[in-house]
């Protein structure tokens, strides 16, 4: 083990210690200490879920990229471990990239990662070079294969930029062999993913080009997920820099999810559907793990690249995954669940049913700001729509975060304008939802600084951290017009 890591891991042991868990999510896995960035290495090894991610324990901005590490039973409940991968090499000496993890024929667990080294161009710039890399450990501690990097610039394409080659998902056929998808631009620094092969996870070659960006979708590809699902083959990525298509995918970094059929022989993925997969604010670089029970679990980073650095240095901790959610495919559309352990948590139950109002109203016992609580949204009137309904939480005199749903546009918005913020960044972001004569279903969860939003049912969702005093925990209804509603509420924890 490196001084480089050994002293990760004191710093991180010693700093922990003055977080109370107070100041924490409840169930949602956030940052040791430090940063906190995309999720890796999302695997289940020797009867525990493990989760790492792009960590720099430091400071609670981003910095020379560590690999932290946390495991779990039940996706709900994390333990923190020491941190696994140090920069402590040349070929990752300005940072472990984001990366994926499996389990050996021989018990032991492989990382994948990408490495990154900086390098003194002509023009006297700096650009970072991107290798992957790999190491080998017991679930605890990791060694760095005396190989690496297993793949570089040799192994590209012709026209592959070795300064955007990152990534890697890797995972092993059923006959044994390795494969593995990575992010990559071209010559015209347009995002595609790259297909790999290999005998021992050691040793790889390039297979083909498995999708190809054609400008469509942002710039960059990273993070890529595939994998297959209810007889449909499916490639997750984020790309930088998207345009907005409609209500679909907005400005900046988001998540995309592309449906097809693939062909092993020829490894030819047809792409046939594309869809965002989560609507709202604060969610990106998405990765998934199979469970032993055959559910097909993902997990994102519950935050935005353009409003993540305008906190306080002297914030010990920043940085938090989404909700673990359960994906499947209805009517050629991903479905998003929250995992189903939640229901574990879940407290007090309160119920209330035909709740007729046309102003804003509040229910006993309806508040709190770690609540699991679904609503059924529909017209009193059948023949006389409402204009405008909404839900209003981490609320008080002065603050409040909201979901809103106008159903003459059927448009659904989550909006944090309120809630605290002292800078103009990203407050809104709106999505298209299916709505039958106004009716609607919507899955509102709460963890002290976060809300999900899951409507109709895992069609779509909408995901935002908000960082409002905790003392804000009420929660009211408004209608402009006549709504009835159903309520069910469970405290969580």
């Amino acid at each position: 083990m490196s001084q480089i890591l050994r002293d990760a891991r004191k710093y991180e042991e010693i700093t922990e210690k003055e977080i109370a868990d107070a100041l924490r999510p409840d169930f949602h896995l956030s940052s040791r200490v430090g940063w906190m960035n995309d999720p890796n290495g999302f695997s289940y090894y020797r009867g525990m879920y493990h989760l790492f991610y792009q960590y720099h324990p430091y400071s609670s901005h981003w910095g020379p990229m560590h690999w932290g590490h946390a495991v779990s039973k039940d996706l709900l409940h994390w333990e923190y471990l020491p941190a696994a991968l140090a920069p402590d090499t040349n070929y990752d000496k300005d940072g472990c990239f984001s990366g994926s993890a499996l389990t050996l024929p021989d018990g032991q667990h492989l990382l994948m990662y990408t490495g990154i080294s900086k390098e003194r161009q002509p023009d006297g710039s700096d650009r970072e070079v991107q290798t992957q890399c790999i190491a080998v450990g017991d679930g605890m501690d990791y060694e760095k294969c005396l190989e690496n990097p297993v793949l570089d610039q040799k192994d590209l394409p012709e026209d592959g930029s070795r300064f955007d080659f990152r990534d890697p998902k890797v995972w092993r056929e059923q006959d044994g062999a390795y494969r593995c998808v990575i992010g990559n631009c071209d010559a015209q620094k347009d995002g595609r993913v790259l297909l790999f092969s290999s005998p021992d996870a050691v040793h790889w070659k390039f297979e083909k080009i498995l999708a190809a960006n054609q400008g469509r979708f942002g710039r960059m590809w990273e993070c890529p997920d595939f994998f297959g699902l209810d007889g449909k083959q499916v490639l997750l990525i984020s790309p930088q820099d998207m345009m907005p298509h409609g209500f679909e995918y907005h400005n900046g970094n988001g998540t995309v999810c592309l449906i097809g059929a693939y062909d092993e022989k020829t490894c030819t993925f047809t792409e046939e559907k594309d869809q965002a997969v989560d609507y709202g604010i604060d969610f990106y670089a998405s990765q998934t793990v199979l469970a032993p029970d055959g559910r097909r679990i993902m997990i994102g980073w519950m935050q935005n690249w353009d409003t993540c650095n305008l906190h306080s240095s002297e914030q010990p901790w920043f940085g938090q995954m989404s909700l673990p959610r359960e994906l499947s495919i209805k009517n050629g559309r991903l479905i998003q669940k929250p995992v189903r352990e939640l229901e574990s948590l879940r407290g007090e139950e309160l119920r209330y049913q035909d709740v007729a109002f046309s102003d804003t109203i509040r229910l006993d016992g309806v508040k709190g700001r770690k609540v699991d609580m679904e609503l059924d949204i529909r017209p009193q009137d059948a023949g006389e729509m409402y204009r405008k309904f909404a839900v209003r939480f981490a609320q008080n005199d002065k603050y409040q975060t909201s979901i809103s749903f106008r159903p003459g546009e059927s448009v659904l918005k989550v909006d944090r304008k309120a809630s605290g913020s002292r800078r103009a960044i990203i407050h809104q972001r709106r999505s298209l939802v299916n709505s039958e004569g106004g009716r609607i279903k919507l899955r509102v969860i709460l963890d002290c600084f976060s809300v999900e939003v899951f409507v109709n049912d895992g069609e779509q969702v909408l995901s935002a951290t908000f960082y409002t005093d905790l003392e804000a925990d009420g929660i009211s209804f408004f209608a402009d017009g006549g709504v009835v509603m159903d309520v069910v509420k469970y405290a969580l924890g």
